[in-house]
């Protein structure tokens, strides 16, 4: 039977819990399915591992990432505001429990109520001193869920800002990945550029002997030293953008620019994927993103703050207790002379004018609509921003297809025409032109490279792994 009371009281409290319970919110139309821009030939649709750049196979490029992950200072910051909400949480969880609290002191002067008694009695008001020890002990009685959506909010708040970190560990690890690439494909570029000047320099070399055995022109020999110019001048501005891209890197790894890891510039090759591009679908999309979760908890602490500010609207009651001594002597506390307690209901209840309190429930719901629209408008950025990845990369790669097809034909051009200009039956017009064509087109395929995998990653970073378990979490 009592076990039954026992029940019951408890089911009537929570029944008592105003304000809406929190249900997920239904995704926008089609964002579960299939994402369409997908080509099959280069991408599939297996869902990406999280640990996604362990697929480029460069253990150099996995160590950085862990690095990043354990001395990156805005991944410092963001587990720093997760220990703060998470002592918030702890905070609201508390209020579930009696507060308690000891005063103890002594107080000379006078007081109103000891003064008025003394005149009754004929005695003229006087000076004394009030010692006092007591133990006090509140607790809130939940009647309504005030508390409980209190909790529910923290805790809402709690799990959005470990989402928050989330997405800056999503945030870290594409930025190593790119910074990582952008020395390795600049490096390649380099080097690409260097090979150029070398052809260019030998031709211009022979332009000048054979000027200088009565072939060819002055302005011959001044057309190829000006493309050996035009070609070495673009080293120097490759190379200044890897420097740039080594101290970004530095700054990823919680490095000082003196700090910045010298080893990563002998890469002078992109990372290259082997296998098909895994993307998945827009269920495992939204699964994943965890700007998506955090905005489908904001959500959730939306809809419980509505619940406590529905609150305000009903009575508090609180149960208080006090017990010690309060005597003009301090040998007298612990006689029964200088007894004190007390034990009873406190009951607070704005009730006459709640338009304050009526405001807040408006605004709180306001908040719960602004938050369902940021939820949709969170998850259909992330299908806007996959499909968009996925079809620069796409034309990346049809772009990339043609200038090898391209640099292939000027290559062979270039052999024709330098052996017909050594057979005098071409120009050295038509030879530079070649030749300029030449060094174009090497330079457009290593920088179409170069965009490829930084289109990659874009990819990756879209699809948004790169936070779960399997990644370490930064810490001071």
């Amino acid at each position: 039977m009592k076990r039954a009371v026992l029940a019951l009281t408890l089911a009537l409290l929570v029944s008592c819990r105003v304000g809406p319970n929190y249900r997920p919110p239904e995704l926008p139309k089609h964002a579960e399915g299939p994402l369409v821009s997908v080509n099959e030939a280069t991408e599939s649709r297996a869902s990406p591992p999280d640990a996604w750049w362990r697929l480029y196979g460069d253990t150099q490029m996995d160590a950085l990432v862990e690095e990043a992950f354990t001395a990156n200072r805005d991944l410092v910051a963001a587990q720093a505001n997760l220990a703060a909400a998470r002592a918030v949480l702890t905070v609201a969880r508390s209020n579930r429990y009696p507060s308690t609290q000891i005063i103890a002191g002594g107080v000379r002067g006078r007081d109103p109520t000891t003064d008025e008694i003394l005149e009754l009695n004929g005695q003229r008001p006087q000076n004394f001193w009030l010692f006092e020890d007591l133990f006090e002990v509140g607790y809130e009685v939940d009647l309504f869920g005030r508390v409980h959506r209190q909790i529910e909010v923290a805790g809402a708040d709690e799990e959005a800002v470990a989402a928050l970190r989330d997405s800056v560990q999503v945030v870290v690890a594409s930025e190593t990945v790119r910074a990582y690439a952008a020395i390795c494909a600049l490096g390649q570029q380099v080097a690409v550029s260097r090979h150029s000047l070398e052809v260019v320099s030998r031709e211009a070399e022979i332009t000048r002997q054979r000027y200088e055995a009565g072939a060819g022109s002055p302005y011959d020999v001044k057309r190829a030293q000006a493309l050996v110019e035009q070609v070495g001048a673009d080293i120097p501005t490759l190379e200044g953008q890897r420097r740039v891209a080594l101290f970004t890197l530095a700054a990823l790894l919680g490095r000082a620019p003196a700090d910045a890891p010298a080893d990563t510039e002998r890469c002078v090759l992109a990372p290259h994927l082997d296998d098909l591009l895994p993307v998945g679908d827009g269920t495992s999309l939204i699964r994943r993103r965890p700007d998506i979760r955090q905005a489908e908890r904001r959500l959730a602490a939306a809809t419980a703050q509505i619940g406590v500010a529905t609150a305000d609207l009903y009575p508090t009651v609180r149960l208080a207790g006090f017990y010690g001594g309060a005597a003009p002597q301090i040998s007298d506390l612990g006689t029964n002379a200088g007894l004190a307690w007390g034990i009873g209901p406190q009951i607070s209840w704005n009730f006459f004018n709640q338009s304050a309190a009526r405001a807040r429930v408006r605004q709180a719901k306001a908040g719960e609509a602004a938050a369902l629209a940021g939820f949709d408008s969170a998850v259909l950025g992330a299908l806007k921003e996959i499909e968009q990845a996925l079809s620069i990369y796409d034309a990346a790669l049809k772009n990339h297809v043609s200038l090898i097809a391209a640099r292939q034909r000027i290559h062979e051009a270039f052999d024709i025409a330098r052996d017909e200009y050594s057979a005098g039956a071409l120009s050295s017009l038509d030879l530079l032109t070649t030749e300029q064509s030449l060094v174009t087109l090497d330079g457009a395929v290593a920088a179409s490279e170069s965009a490829l995998v930084i289109d990659q990653i874009a990819v990756f970073n879209a699809l948004g792994g790169g936070w779960g378990a399997g990644a370490p979490v930064a810490t001071r």
